[in-house]
């Protein structure tokens, strides 16, 4: 890839359709890879092996000792918002974690439901060490990871009973074809979840976010690797037309309120400054960007969303 960090712009990707936007999404791609290479040991000296949000109580008064456990509630909260059976005879057999990070997700899903997990990056530091993690925990008969695309997944249609995103939508250059994707493996009857960054529902006499919102969400692109946002509205749109079922959403992000405040307060303390300095520049421009995220919350233009439906069988 020719661009390297310091040669991204505050303009976000767009969505990809067109042959000759190939060569922009394989850039998008290198930068996501090269991100997560960089920054997960980082996270998870600091956070754990979950890297995503937690689901906290709203109005509640947090510790940072109460973080990693919103994180797992962030998982249980998703299941039981889907309605995914835990009975014997119903619960997920094979799931799919897609942007699995370094595996926690696929992990905690395996034990609880006793199933086989295969987890997708397109970052090969943390495909490794997720399996890493995995043997270490005494999963690796159940759980595998590797390298792929999410929008172009090794797997064959129908494969699992549980397609999980937590977090990895946003990256999604493509929004139908990622979605098409998740519905193409999933089996007749799996449920699908999808936990994701949006930005706000327009308005009927809305064609697009306003200017200065817009700016907000183009230096988070620049500096996360993302493409161009869409709303949770968008997302059921696109659900709808692939014929899925049960299609529920919901806006939660009163309830992860208390995350970028904690990720910032971490990353000033002696461990947070050090492990970011020993990152690497793409971490450092990330982190400088954080107080936009909790500015895009407080004015509701960002939107933490879940959106999850059914295959019909």
């Amino acid at each position: 890839m020719a661009m390297t960090a310091g040669d991204v712009s505050d303009t976000p990707m767009t969505n990809v359709t067109a042959a000759d936007d190939v060569q922009q999404q394989q850039q998008l791609k290198k930068g996501i890879e090269e991100f997560y290479d960089e920054s997960s040991e980082m996270w998870e000296n600091i956070w754990g092996e979950h890297m995503h949000h937690g689901f906290y109580d709203t109005n509640a008064v947090v510790e940072l000792s109460d973080h990693r456990a919103a994180q797992i509630r962030m998982i249980e909260q998703a299941l039981l918002f889907a309605s995914v059976p835990d009975d014997p005879v119903k619960k997920p057999k094979s799931i799919v974690d897609v942007g699995c990070g370094i595996g926690g997700s696929s992990r905690y899903l395996a034990k609880k439901y006793g199933a086989e997990c295969n987890g997708i990056t397109l970052s090969p530091v943390q495909a490794e060490r997720a399996q890493a993690l995995a043997a270490a925990q005494g999963l690796a008969d159940k759980v595998s990871f590797q390298v792929a695309d999410a929008l172009d997944q090794p797997f064959p249609d129908g494969k699992f009973d549980l397609v999980w995103s937590m977090e990895s939508g946003e990256h999604m250059p493509d929004k139908l074809k990622f979605v098409r994707e998740l519905a193409r493996v999933a089996a007749p009857g799996a449920t699908i979840i999808i936990v994701t960054w949006c930005h706000r529902d327009l308005s009927p006499a809305e064609k697009s976010l306003r200017p200065e919102e817009q700016k907000i969400l183009n230096k988070i692109c620049s500096r996360f690797y993302l493409p161009a946002w869409c709303s949770t509205a968008d997302y059921v749109k696109l659900l709808e037309s692939l014929s899925l079922q049960d299609i529920k959403a919901a806006d939660w992000s009163s309830n992860v309120a208390p995350f970028w405040p904690a990720v910032i307060k971490t990353a000033l303390s002696w461990k947070g400054i050090t492990s970011l300095l020993r990152s690497g520049w793409k971490s450092i421009r990330g982190a400088l960007v954080m107080p936009l995220m909790i500015e895009g919350f407080k004015k509701d233009i960002i939107k933490f969303s879940i959106i999850t439906c059914k295959k019909p069988e």
